[in-house]
């Protein structure tokens, strides 16, 4: 079996048709952590943030550092597939956004488990970039036909298949940055989706009462600049995506002319969400809301029967199992958090299945005033367009999401000094407009805060165990922490 994992946004038209219509969607999948780095290394390591310890997007977060090279990467899916397995290897795109940084070994370090390596120096770019392949520095200036990103990639992954070994298994990654900013589309498609606007849905541009001070800093209503801002940006988004299609459609001809579409699993899916005027927040991720930390998954492969849907809870940290899964490889010999897919693709019945996980994000700000908004005062950081801030080094939180027969919850607690409680019921509140922490039942709320304990320690086999609303949960209100000034010590110790 071989394997195709391709990492970006929104479902196009042809996307749609060669891989969701063809294979399975699941409409609950989600990020643990809803920005780049942390959420990409919960991909290729399958292990929740306070377990491979990548916090944010900076070396000082763990992001792509001397310390991850070392202790995180020898032991990703990749390199498990290329040493254990026997697979030909191939990373096209962004890997994490400190890659190629002096301090942690510039474009010559090339990850354990690549066999063929073509990686984006540092974050998102469509021209003027630099690819390290396989170690040596290569340069892109802007002249379409030769340096739009997406495209080169497209073409690296297309010579891949032709050039490959037939006597090997393969896995191919191919990360496009789009729909990242600065989200500069092929010229072909700068006229496209002229008449689209971000969505307007019951959040869009309100208040955010009853959320964390973050979320309640932001400007209400939305200066008319700020609005045409993030359209603009939604829309672009969209014309860069059209480029990624294409990509998709050729590596798909390609596999079905080379005869081997039939035997290979293709993945699709995103590192984040993206949040565009929600609660008035201009444009970012970072935030524990569904807009940021829900993304696509579509798998089609062998076994899989088309067109289907599949509700169950699911998560980035189950791609590396379940791709080992598929390979052969024993999941017991890991260190994975995640579940393999495997027996969801396949339709089984007779298996049992999450009905809650984490979600754990640690603030990024730093202690300097932001200099084009200087009277918000140190901590703050990405604090625009108007003066609006999305992220705080406060803005550090954990949740628990569950989703089963009788509840479709989310609970969070903030590490900030009055431990800032948000929980919503997104049967009734699909939008997570009201706050329910201070009006929910007693019970639910210690049991979900005991869960919450439990899952920012798991590790592995304890990351799966049943959660509040399954039949196998035991709770025991003695093991409460009565204390909240321990709990937030929990907090600042899963990071270090």
């Amino acid at each position: 079996d071989t394997f195709l994992v391709l990492s970006f946004q929104t479902p196009l038209k042809k996307t749609n048709a060669l891989i969701a219509q063809m294979g399975i969607t699941f409409v609950n999948a989600y990020v643990p952590s809803a920005l780049c780095c942390p959420s990409r290394a919960s991909i290729l390591t399958g292990k929740y943030p306070h377990n491979h310890h990548v916090v944010n997007n900076t070396l000082e977060g763990n992001c792509s550092s001397k310390l991850w090279q070392k202790i995180q990467e020898p032991y990703t899916f990749p390199a498990l597939l290329k040493a254990m397995c026997g697979y030909q290897t191939f990373f096209a795109g962004k890997y994490l956004n400190e890659y190629g940084a002096e301090d942690a070994g510039g474009v010559g370090h090339v990850p354990p488990g690549w066999s063929f390596w073509y990686a984006l120096e540092k974050n998102s770019k469509y021209y003027n970039y630099t690819l390290s392949v396989n170690g040596k520095a290569r340069r892109h200036g802007e002249n379409y036909s030769v340096d739009y990103l997406t495209d080169v990639l497209a073409n690296m992954s297309l010579d891949f298949l032709e050039y490959k070994s037939n006597f090997e298994p393969f896995f191919m990654m191919i990360a496009t940055p789009a729909p990242h900013s600065p989200w500069t589309p092929a010229p072909q498609y700068t006229k496209s989706f002229q008449n689209v606007s971000a969505p307007r849905n019951s959040n869009f541009n309100i208040h955010g009462k009853n959320k964390h001070w973050l979320i309640r800093q932001a400007k209400t209503p939305m200066t008319n600049s700020s609005i045409q801002f993030l359209d603009d940006a939604y829309r672009k988004r969209w014309q860069t995506l059209l480029s990624v299609d294409d990509l998709i459609e050729k590596l798909v001809k390609k596999l079905e002319v080379n005869g081997e579409l039939d035997n290979t699993y293709i993945f699709y899916t995103s590192d984040n969400g993206f949040h565009t005027g929600q609660f008035s927040l201009p444009i970012d991720k970072r935030q524990l809301y569904e807009f940021d930390i829900k993304v696509p998954l579509l798998v089609r492969g062998p076994g899989i029967k088309p067109n289907q849907t599949n509700k169950m809870l699911v998560a980035n940290i189950d791609l590396g199992p379940t791709i080992l899964d598929i390979a052969g490889y024993d999941l017991n010999k890991t260190q994975m958090d995640g579940m393999s897919l495997l027996p969801l693709l396949r339709g089984d019945k007779n298996f049992t299945w999450r009905s809650d996980f984490l979600v754990e994000y640690q603030g990024e700000g730093y202690n300097g005033s932001d200099p084009t908004c200087p009277g918000l005062g140190p901590g703050v950081t990405h604090c625009f367009p108007d003066c609006v801030c999305e992220d705080s080094y406060n803005n550090t939180y954990a949740c628990v999401r569950t989703l089963s027969a009788s509840w479709d919850l989310q609970y969070c607690e903030f590490d900030d000094r009055e431990v800032f409680v948000e929980v919503y019921n997104l049967t009734a509140d699909p939008h997570q407009i009201n706050n329910i922490a201070k009006t929910i039942d007693q019970e639910i709320l210690e049991k979900m805060n005991y869960r919450l304990m439990m899952l920012q320690s798991c590790s592995g086999a304890t990351c799966r165990t049943p959660g509040v609303f399954d039949p196998g949960y035991r709770f025991d209100p003695r093991l409460m922490f009565s204390n909240h000034g321990l709990r937030a010590r929990r907090f600042s110790a899963q990071f270090l």
